[in-house]
């Protein structure tokens, strides 16, 4: 089983990831922002990784460290947890749509951080949540997973479905990029021989 936890405090939160690569779809998120843990179920749903996440922020403030500091600290579950990386696919890539919005999410198990995110939100909060958050997520997840992602969303005309289909076709792309690969057991998919 690929799982991993990792604790992560600081003077700003307090959080605790726990992931299960092969699992079958099942979160207990609690981080204190309601939209967001909603988010995050879309990556368990689609990508059925296994996640529980804790996390005490300082939400007084805003919600911004708490979820950049969850993207921190899952991004170092996923590298814990995927090892070597032996027989993955390593990509993965999906389009998902909602109603009028579609996404389209690719992903590369490179061992290289790179966020490429083009999301023209419609608005600049869905709620109380800060669309801007949902960048500083990625971004520190690709940071510490060692993975390159790009994100696009291709249409859309409401803010919450432009968010969701990002989110849920981020999931389906870690589902593909992380299956293992029957033909390539036992290798390294790629001709560095390392990832």
């Amino acid at each position: 089983m690929r799982t991993a936890e990792i604790t992560r405090n600081t003077n700003e939160t307090r959080i605790r990831v726990a992931v299960n690569l092969d699992g079958t779809g099942k979160g207990k998120l609690d981080t204190g922002v309601p939209f967001f843990d909603h988010m995050l179920d879309q990556i368990v749903r689609h990508g059925l990784i296994d996640l529980d996440i804790k996390a005490d922020g300082d939400l007084h403030i805003d919600d911004h460290h708490t979820v950049e500091d969850v993207g921190i600290t899952l991004g170092q579950a996923f590298a814990q947890a995927i090892g070597d990386k032996k027989g993955i696919r390593r990509y993965g890539h999906a389009y998902v749509p909602l109603d009028e919005s579609l996404s389209r999410v690719v992903v590369d198990f490179s061992g290289r951080p790179g966020l490429f995110y083009h999301v023209p939100y419609v608005r600049a909060r869905i709620g109380n949540f800060d669309v801007d958050l949902a960048r500083e997520f990625f971004q520190g997840l690709v940071n510490h997973a060692g993975i390159t992602l790009h994100i696009d969303n291709l249409r859309g005309e409401n803010a919450h479905h432009q968010c969701e289909t990002v989110f849920k076709a981020c999931g389906r792309a870690l589902r593909m990029a992380l299956e293992a690969d029957d033909r390539s057991a036992g290798v390294i998919p790629s001709t560095k021989g390392v990832l």
